[in-house]
Formats: C-alpha cells, structure tokens, sequence
C-alpha cells in the first residue's frame, strides 16, 4: 500500500504513461487553440456583417442605393452653384473612410494575443522614453514604476525608461531608470519648442548613450504599458524590418474620469484599428500621418530624421516627423498589442486638445519642405476636417433646399457617414470588451456613445473654427490630473 509507484510498476508501463499524458496534453492544448481561434474568427465575422448592414442602412436611407431622387426647386443660379459645391465636401473624407472600412475588415479586428517570436534575450535593446514637462512629478512616477514591473513581468532583459523633463522629478535612477532634464538655455538648430524641443536634445551627441541599432519606444507620461504591447514590440524589433511602428492605444481602462470625452475618443480606437492598422500593415507608409505615443523607432533613423524642425515642426511635431520620414523613404508597420491612456479630464480640455491638432496639422500640410506627393492624403484628411461644419450644415440644408446633384454623390456621403458612425459603435466594442464589463454594461456605453455623437461634432466644429483663427503655435497641455492646476499654454 505505501510502495511507491516506481517500485510497483514497470518501466516500460512508466513511460508508456508519460507518453500517453503528453499526447493527451498536447491534444488538449490543440484543441484549446482551435477553440480561441474558431472564437476570434467569429467575432471578427460578426464584426463585419454588422458594419456591412449599417453601411446599407445608410445608403438606403439617403436614397443612394435605390429611391427616388429628391424633389428640386428652382433658386437662383449662384444659389444653386452654391449648394451643388457643398455636396461635393464629403468627398474629401472619402479616401479615409476607404481606409477605416478596409482595415476594419481585411484584418481581423478581435486578433488574438500576440505571443513572442524570439527569445527577450536576443532582442535588441529598449528605451522606453517618457517626455513630460514635469508638472504631474507624482503621476511619472506612478507610471514609471507600473511600466517597470510590466517589462520585468514580461521577461525583457535589456531595457530602460527614460524620462525627459523640463523640470527634475525625484526618481530614483539607476540602470533600469533614467532622467534627462532639459536646460532651459537649449536651442536646437532651427528653433524647434515644446516636445519637438526635448525630443531633439535627446538626440544631441553628448546627451544620447544609445546605439543606432537600438530602439525608442515613445509614451507620454499617462502612457501605460501592456504586456500584448511589450510582446508585440519585441515581435517587430527582432524582426527589424521597417524602421517605425505603431499600435493601437484604448482609453477606457480603469478608472474613467469622464465619459462624454472617453465615449468620443472611441473614434479615434476604430481609427487605429483601421485607417492607421490599412496604411502601415499594406502600404507601411503615414499616408495619412500618425500619432505621438506608442511610437517605435530605429534609434539611428530618428536620429536622421530629426524633430529639429522649426516652429512649424513642433505644434504636430509627430505627424512632421513621419511627413520627413515618409519623404526620406523609411518603411513603417502595425504593432500589435495595444496601450493604454486617459482621456481628457473636461470638456475644454477636450476641445483644446483638437484645436492644437488642427493647429499642427494645418502647419504641417502648408510646410513647403514636405512635398505635396508626401502629403496629400493627409492634406485630403485635413480638410475634411476644416469643412467638417460646412459639410454638416450642407446635409441640414439638402433637406430644406434639395436641389439636383449626380447620385453618386448620395452613395458617397451615405457611405462615409455609415462608417463614420459604425466607428463609434466598434470603439465602443473594442473598449469595453463583454468579458471585462459584461453585455449589459458594453449595451449602455454603446448607445451612450450614439447620444453623445451630435455634441461631439459641436465639440469638434467649435475646434475647427477656433483653429482656423488666431497663433497656431500654440502648445496646449491638458491636466493629466483630477484636481490638477490650471493648463499651461506655450506660445512663441
């Protein structure tokens, strides 16, 4: 009765158990992976049926699939010109809206986890570069020691955070941590300011201490690491086919601070699954610009590249750097795994937030160092965005004073509207995921994102008109914390 099973059984019965177990084992692993793909491929499935019928919707309800043609008055010739060259501005937003239905769809949209393709060992080496005025000293450092333990958690062995600041942070440096204050006596070249400014004396050759062939991984100072994102960034440098990258960043993780602006910034989730994910994953190119954090980099081609580039260069200072990158002929690719940030905390933050955008972007696409054979997709996307109120007012205005236009027109604004809000719906999806806040939860967010939908264009209209007008270099920074002090804002 206490022998042990050595001593009653035979080896031969001992390994043919082992082996039995491990086809077992292995049978059960493969079927576990079937399961998750099988559920993936479903989602992703269903994804695309329903975007696919809000499209339809929409076309048929604007009559451009089928229907009758709008009864037209008679009005003054001008008039008529008038209205007839509205209707030609959703145009405009046609070539994204291509982009955010393909990626939607060509790619599988509920991908599953990333997992490693080498060994952290052989990966090159990792800065992970946090740059911060220095104003939320308790907020990096929180961050900081949260990325720190999910680099570690994930095995990454060679690897430090660095954090630039205008003002020193008390940190506590050592191999894994270091911080690099920014002299308020510094002027680079051309006249670089505000993070284009820190981002270059970064690069300066008595302050830089990486080598051409490690990699910069950009976060801002509310950017938080994700294990699927440290996977997926292993993935694409010890691949190290293209010299940039970037993934997708969520903002509806943990705790919300404010649900109108995280609802609308649901958006901007669908577009990195989509437009961003269609450009970088087909074209590897920023046909139509990028974003600031969660951006991967060649050291030595950021280093040529440069974000010394003036005045104009530094309002949207990411969005000219890829412009520069793009003109010099880097490659760019898709991360998976995503990251997290916050939303902003109010209202006015949020409209400021995209009136320095609008600013930055209007200074990049009238840059006369990128040319327009580099730009012009993202100059399209622009202005789309500067119509956007005129383009709004022409829908109300056809329904009261219709008059005739081609029918493709309809089919056009019918389907850029169907995807620009089905968007809203699949970053909602994307954000609160059902097995983390359950169907009825993720059903009330969803239709909250649909009732917040009209004010976030009025939000996004005052924007435009207040960047269309007054200095656009202009730095805003929102509070990054509840109870935080007023925005500072730079100017020239």
């Amino acid at each position: 009765m206490g022998h042990d099973l050595k001593e009653t059984t035979s080896p031969g019965i001992r390994l043919k158990v082992r082996s039995i177990w491990r086809k077992g084992t292995m049978v059960v692993s493969r079927v576990s992976l079937a399961f998750s793909e099988t559920l993936h491929l479903t989602k992703h499935v269903a994804h695309v049926c329903l975007f696919i019928t809000v499209v339809l919707l929409f076309e048929v309800g604007a009559g451009g699939l089928w229907g009758d043609p709008p009864t037209s008055a008679s009005y003054p010739p001008l008039v008529t010109l008038l209205f007839q060259l509205l209707r030609l501005l959703p145009l405009l937003a046609l070539p994204q809206a291509v982009f955010n239905l393909l990626g939607l769809i060509c790619f599988n949209a509920f991908p599953e986890r990333a997992k490693l393709k080498g060994s952290p060992l052989l990966a090159p080496f990792l800065c992970l570069r946090v740059v911060t005025r220095g104003d939320y000293p308790d907020l990096v450092r929180q961050n900081v020691n949260r990325n720190l333990t999910t680099c570690l958690r994930v095995g990454l062995e060679k690897f430090m955070i660095e954090v630039v600041t205008d003002k020193k942070i008390d940190l506590p440096e050592n191999q894994r941590v270091r911080q690099v204050v920014v002299p308020t006596s510094y002027r680079p070249k051309s006249g670089a300011l505000f993070k284009a400014r820190a981002l270059q004396y970064c690069l300066e050759e008595d302050i830089n201490i990486l080598a051409d062939t490690d990699w910069i991984v950009h976060l801002d100072e509310e950017t938080l690491v994700t294990d699927a994102a440290i996977r997926g960034i292993l993935n694409f440098v010890i691949e190290g086919r293209h010299q940039f990258g970037q993934g997708l960043i969520t903002y509806a993780n943990e705790n919300i601070q404010n649900w109108f602006t995280t609802l609308a910034d649901s958006f901007r989730v669908s577009d990195d699954m989509g437009k961003l994910r269609f450009q970088f994953k087909v074209f590897h190119k920023p046909l139509f610009g990028w974003k600031g954090s969660y951006v991967v980099t060649q050291t030595g081609a950021e280093r040529r590249v440069t974000f010394d580039h003036g005045p104009d260069g530094s309002v949207a200072e990411d969005n000219y750097f890829g412009m520069v990158a793009l003109r010099d002929g880097y490659s760019f690719d898709f991360i998976e795994g995503e990251m997290w940030e916050k939303s902003p905390f109010t209202i006015y933050d949020f409209l400021q937030q995209r009136k320095r955008w609008l600013q930055g972007i209007l200074l990049v696409v009238h840059s006369p160092h990128i040319p327009v054979s580099t730009k012009w997709l993202l100059a399209v996307s622009l202005y789309s965005w500067v119509t956007m109120p005129l383009a709004l007012a022409s829908v109300i205005l056809s329904t009261i004073f219709p008059v005739p236009v081609p029918g493709f027109l309809n089919v056009i604004a019918a389907f850029v509207g169907g995807v620009n809000f089905y968007m809203y719906i699949f970053g909602v999806i994307k954000s609160f995921r059902v097995d983390r806040v359950g169907f009825l939860r993720m059903t009330m967010c969803m239709a909250g994102a649909l009732i917040t939908m009209p004010f976030n264009f009025l939000v996004e209209n005052i924007a435009v008109i207040r960047g269309l007008v007054g200095n656009k270099h202009k730095f805003y920074i929102v509070n990054k914390l509840t109870g935080a002090p007023d925005k500072v804002v730079s100017t020239v």
